[in-house]
């Protein structure tokens, strides 16, 4: 815990201690090497039990003895009602409220309960399992602002995380992040790298242009890592980030649509994913022609209130994929999938004359598919090998982290006679179709040059301005290295 300490002082301002973290017998042993260390930042002391999100369980009473010792070498204690103490030496107290099962419906009164302790900040930490679920902790602020109160309110979860990325921009007195990944102490953390780094949290103000990707799930997404880079190397005051939206309805009626939203966060435009291509159609003031022909919108940008949708996958599928042919034109095309992305790849290969046909599991989804765009279809069976094709583009999930992660539409044996296989999925290491692709003396390519490219499109679109695309490869590459 020491030789942490010592290296969270490279980049971090308050440094949380959590004893809750170490057995009875080695806190004593702890406090006593503290006392006798000197430390570059201030100290945070943290003693918390199992149902307050501590590390074990912990007696009452033990806790309120903890807490009345003398703590010399910590600048402030965060604390729970039940353990509000008058002593302990601290400059500054903190009083906490948790609740790791979603978002009570009697929020203000705790923060109303919180403000009318003796505690200098009051930290009020929920789980949101949708990014509407954030509203009320994060309307706290303007509350808490006017009672005089310093307040720390924090969003848990995936859903969650665009309260901690903001906070410190909109008022809250301190966000919190992880050393490293993997050593979370909430669900949500992000790294104090890649909050002072990616995001620069420490940056933002209430001018700050927010962006971000819209979809269920989000996670995996590595668009924020290039586009951040984008907008600090562009000096553009803006943030990208991964926002997790279940309800799509509730999203743009809660916080985007200036007639309705219940938060002022600045948003700029969206980057959207799955499965939002088609179901945000609806929400949009305009739509760009070449969306409209495809029928799905993966970028959005918002001038004046107004929501403009425009489909960047068409772009970003067909140029590395020119790059690497030349030229499509009467190519035998096999598309694999019928969603959002299979949607753009159909437009833009046709735009370049390629004979398309696609394939699909749910055979009127295929068919309501290819009558859309007049092209062939078929459904995917167990017996799809694709004997008379050029080109297989795998639009399916197969091969993404998850489930999926390992499995493949075809090995090897089945490949031959293909001239070109693009797999849509991004990953650093080759897919099981890309593998299989390359046994068989298959050229491939996999989704990384196609997020790039797509990445371009919608800066431009965002910004006006000209993005690095080697700048963004070499980014991504080194992330996805890990």
């Amino acid at each position: 815990m020491i030789a942490n300490v010592k290296r969270a002082e490279a980049f971090a301002d308050v440094i949380e201690v959590r004893f809750d973290c170490l057995r009875g017998d080695q806190i004593e042993t702890l406090r006593s090497q503290i006392s006798n260390l000197k430390f570059e930042r201030p100290l945070l002391a943290t003693f918390r039990a199992r149902e307050q999100g501590g590390n074990r369980e912990i007696s009452l009473d033990k806790r309120r003895a903890f807490w009345t010792q003398p703590q010399d070498s910590f600048w402030a204690a965060d604390l729970e009602e039940d353990v509000i103490i008058d002593g302990g030496n601290y400059s500054e107290k903190i009083v906490s409220f948790h609740d790791f099962d979603g978002l009570p419906g009697y929020l203000n009164q705790v923060c109303e309960r919180l403000a009318a302790t003796d505690a200098d900040i009051i930290k009020l930490a929920v789980k949101a399992n949708d990014i509407t679920d954030g509203i009320s902790v994060w309307n706290l602020l303007e509350r808490a602002t006017a009672d005089g109160k310093q307040i720390i309110p924090i969003a848990m979860g995936e859903a969650g995380k665009w309260t901690r990325i903001l906070g410190l921009a909109h008022g809250a007195y301190l966000t919190y992040a992880s050393l490293d990944s993997g050593k979370e102490t909430a669900d949500g953390q992000l790294t104090a790298k890649d909050l002072i780094e990616t995001y620069r949290a420490k940056e933002l103000n209430q001018n700050t242009t927010v962006f971000g990707v819209i979809g269920d799930p989000v996670s995996q997404s590595l668009s924020p890592y290039i586009h951040n880079a984008e907008f600090a190397a562009a000096g553009v005051n803006a943030v990208f980030m991964h926002l997790l939206v279940k309800d799509l309805d509730a999203f743009i009626r809660r916080m985007v649509k200036a007639e309705t939203r219940e938060v002022e966060l600045n948003f700029g435009g969206f980057s959207v994913t799955m499965p939002h291509k088609q179901a945000i159609i609806p929400h949009l003031d305009t739509i760009d022609p070449t969306a409209v022909k495809i029928g799905a919108v993966n970028t959005i940008k918002i001038d004046d209130g107004k929501l403009t949708g425009y489909n960047t996958d068409a772009h970003g599928f067909i140029t590395p994929l020119k790059a690497m042919l030349g030229g499509v034109r009467d190519a035998r095309v096999a598309v694999f999938g019928a969603g959002g992305a299979s949607r753009a790849c159909v437009y833009a290969l046709q735009q370049e004359g390629a004979d398309v046909t696609v394939f699909a599991r749910d055979l009127n989804k295929a068919k309501a598919f290819a009558d859309e765009f007049g092209i062939k279809y078929v459904q995917l069976t167990t017996d799809h090998r694709p004997l008379t094709t050029d080109i297989i583009v795998d639009a399916t999930p197969f091969g993404m982290k998850g489930p999926l992660e390992h499995e493949s539409l075809f090995i090897a044996d089945e490949l031959s006679g293909i001239k070109f296989l693009y797999d849509l999925v991004t990953s650093v290491v080759d897919t099981p179709i890309v593998r299989a692709a390359k046994a068989a003396g298959v050229p491939a390519i996999g989704g990384l040059e196609m997020l790039i490219a797509q990445g371009v499109k919608q800066f431009e679109i965002w910004t006006g301005k000209k993005a690095r695309p080697d700048k963004m490869r070499e980014i991504l590459l080194t992330k996805m290295k890990g």
